[in-house]
């Protein structure tokens, strides 16, 4: 397999790859055609474990790699390098999209760039590297394309930390001036109860009206609360002083 050379490592049980390239909604088509899944089903379980795999390696680096940090800068740092966005970057590097084994509709509305299936497909992958190759293999896979690239990037050793907490910045820089505060609204929850999606919105208020501005899901109504922050940032840093204050005050955000 293509995707195998991407990794940089060979399955002794192909099974494993497979149904962690395996969606949910093509697990569902084959059961409805009453064919045997071939002793494998969905990538939901390897993406649990791979989740929590990708957790350890990720705290015991930081740990390691930055000793003099507070408790509270490693778990910001960890939640970057672990969050969907950063994800999505690692697994569109090794072209995961193209391997992914989808239903016909999942296909049709484009699942193959969606960021929360790439994310979890990409944690369910290192699931299957941790059962088949052991701690080392995917501890390996994981420093090399996931946490040292980002750490390097991010050049922490003589920059300042970047903003990972999105809603406290944005938060702070409508307080700067003088506006009012943000409304976050779940608007859709979906999916199953140990598998949901939460889409949030962000609005800013106008004189007891509100006004949408950012839309994001995640697997958790924090993490899609924290994308539609950064959505707005980066929405409000684009734009000039005057129409911050026009977008807040009455004009409009979109």
């Amino acid at each position: 397999m293509a995707l195998e050379e991407s990794l940089g490592y060979h399955f002794q049980r192909p099974e494993l790859i497979e149904q962690a390239l395996t969606h949910s909604s093509q697990a569902r088509e084959v059961e409805a055609l009453g064919v045997s899944a071939a002793g494998h089903g969905d990538n939901e379980l390897l993406e649990f474990l791979g989740d929590a795999v990708l957790g350890l390696v990720t705290s015991e680096a930081l740990f390691q790699r930055f000793p003099e940090f507070r408790e509270g800068q490693l778990s910001k740092l960890r939640a970057h390098l672990v969050g969907q966005r950063h994800l999505l970057r690692a697994a569109e590097q090794i072209q995961l999209g193209h391997y992914l084994r989808l239903g016909r509709g999942e296909e049709k509305s484009g699942g193959r760039s969606k960021a929360t299936l790439l994310a979890d497909a990409l944690e369910a992958v290192l699931a299957a590297l941790y059962l088949d190759g052991g701690w080392a293999v995917a501890r390996d896979f994981i420093l090399r394309t996931i946490v040292e690239p980002e750490l390097t990037r991010m050049n922490l050793e003589t920059s300042a930390m970047p903003v990972m907490d999105f809603k406290s910045a944005l938060q702070e820089k409508l307080q700067a001036k003088g506006n009012p505060q943000p409304i976050y609204a779940l608007v859709k929850e979906e999916g199953p109860e140990h598998k949901k999606t939460f889409t949030v919105e962000v609005r800013l208020q106008d004189s007891g009206a509100a006004e949408f501005v950012a839309r994001a899901q995640g697997s958790t109504k924090k993490r899609a609360e924290q994308e539609a922050a950064r959505q707005v940032l980066e929405h409000l840093a684009a734009r000039p002083e005057s129409a911050l204050t026009r977008a807040v005050k009455g004009g409009k955000a979109s």
